[in-house]
């Protein structure tokens, strides 16, 4: 058996224990990777930490420390009764609202994951307020960072155009942005319908006062709705709502904390700052400042989350090391049959990328497709579109660093259940997408 056929079935026993005794995946995960690292890819200790995302490990860190401040001094509060005020109430409009934000941030130069942990604790805050589901605000939040990240002057739409440009294959930039825009937009439409999103638009509008109600919120639904006169002339009822926000003074700590969270956007936008970095220093100096509201945030960071994360994604280093990521393309790409080399190559990307990066895996399967590319029986702006969309649509896996923010940025979740709805989300997404997509993109021969 050859080792990287090795490596691969590790990885599924690793899904296996962790699914059926509870362990934690990262930890497993960390095992394997020392295991097979060692003793089948022949790897030192540098060789098994090379994978290790250091970089994701900071950002998970301090995104979690400096919203758990936020949270603890009451800015998240204030920010909720902000954005119900932004849309009138319509509590509906809010995962749109959420989606529409992180695409403008893409797509106007921000990375994937800056933008989903800027806008994600903020939208799951939101969540976890009007109980709308943490996976429906998740999967907005990273839907809507996809769907402007191909954009002509976005990171990824930079990357991968300059990846054809570098193949001398024939390209589009404004199709490339269409096709992920329109996938990742009728994906969220998907799964606003299926987690309840319908719903949110019965429920009406909360009364942004913050003084109606014992709770400080409330409900405005039909008129003669229950809690009215019963005549044609009552207005509209109004049903309490106890868990609507009441309005959050600015306190210093508050007004502090908003300061830092432009901050940490005019950083990493304006700046090209680390987020992680920049978000865990911005949290050690409001904890020196106001040392009574950050107390138990430390305690708050997403550990296990951390664990998990890091310890999948070492292990997929480990892999690449090896050279079982580059195996398994290679095998797809020697296939005489270019439609079927085609849906294997995005499947490759979508499954791939749900552990790791998703740009490092199209600048290595876009040349992959090259071969077959030029036997002119597909056309090359369909295939390239159909691998990006493959290959960034995943990214809501919990294995992926947009999926991993989402799950650490959820409070007041059970984590295990959050983590398995996000894991079979993207299973579903991983399974459907390539092959819609190949269908779509590559089938008619677009370009």
């Amino acid at each position: 058996m050859s080792p990287e056929l090795v490596s691969i079935l590790v990885l599924a026993v690793v899904f296996v224990i962790a699914t059926t005794r509870s362990v934690n995946m990262g930890a497993l995960a960390f095992a394997a990777a020392f295991g097979v690292g060692t003793l089948v890819a022949g790897l030192d200790a540098d060789g098994v930490f090379a994978g290790f995302p250091g970089d994701l490990f900071v950002v998970l860190v301090g995104v979690t420390y400096l919203f758990a401040i936020a949270r603890a001094n009451g800015t998240t509060d204030w920010l909720v009764h902000a954005a119900v005020r932004l849309v009138r109430g319509r509590v509906a409009l809010i995962p749109w609202v959420m989606f529409a934000l992180t695409g403008a941030l893409t797509a106007i130069g921000a990375v994937s994951p800056a933008a989903v942990a800027i806008v994600a604790p903020i939208a799951l805050s939101f969540a976890a307020r009007y109980r709308i589901s943490p996976l429906l605000m998740g999967a907005m939040v990273v839907h809507g960072a996809q769907a402007g990240g191909f954009s002509p002057i976005s990171i990824y739409g930079s990357i991968v155009n300059g990846i054809v440009e570098r193949e001398k294959l024939p390209g589009s930039e404004i199709t490339l942005f269409l096709a992920s825009l329109l996938a990742n937009l009728l994906i969220a439409a998907v799964v606003f319908v299926a987690c309840g999103g319908v719903r949110l638009w019965s429920q009406g509008a909360v009364d942004d006062s913050g003084s109606a109600g014992a709770g400080g919120g409330s409900v405005t639904s039909g008129a003669g709705s229950g809690g009215g006169t019963g005549t044609a002339s009552a207005p509209a009822a109004v049903a309490t709502r106890p868990d609507a926000p009441a309005a959050v003074p600015l306190t210093a700590p508050v007004v502090a904390t908003l300061v830092s969270l432009v901050a940490l956007v005019v950083a990493v936008l304006g700046f090209d700052l680390d987020a992680g970095l920049t978000a865990i220093t911005l949290a050690v100096v409001l904890s020196t400042v106001w040392p009574d509201d950050s107390r138990t945030a430390v305690g708050q960071i997403a550990w296990p989350t951390v664990l998990l994360i890091c310890g999948v994604l070492t292990y997929v280093g480990v892999l690449d090391e090896m050279g079982t990521i580059t195996w398994a393309g290679e095998g797809v790409g020697g296939i005489g049959v270019p439609l079927l080399a085609a849906v294997l190559l995005c499947y490759i990307g979508a499954i791939v990328s749900a552990f790791a990066s998703s740009v490092g895996i199209m600048g290595a399967l876009i040349p992959l497709a090259v071969p077959f590319l030029a036997q002119g029986e597909i056309g090359a702006v369909g295939m390239v579109a159909a691998l990006a969309v493959s290959a960034t649509v995943v990214d809501v896996s919990p294995f992926s660093t947009n999926g991993a923010l989402v799950l650490a940025a959820a409070p007041d979740v059970d984590r295990e259940r959050f983590f398995r709805q996000l894991m079979a989300y993207g299973g579903i997404v991983v399974a459907a997408v390539p092959a819609v997509a190949w269908l779509v993109m590559v089938v008619p021969g677009w370009g």
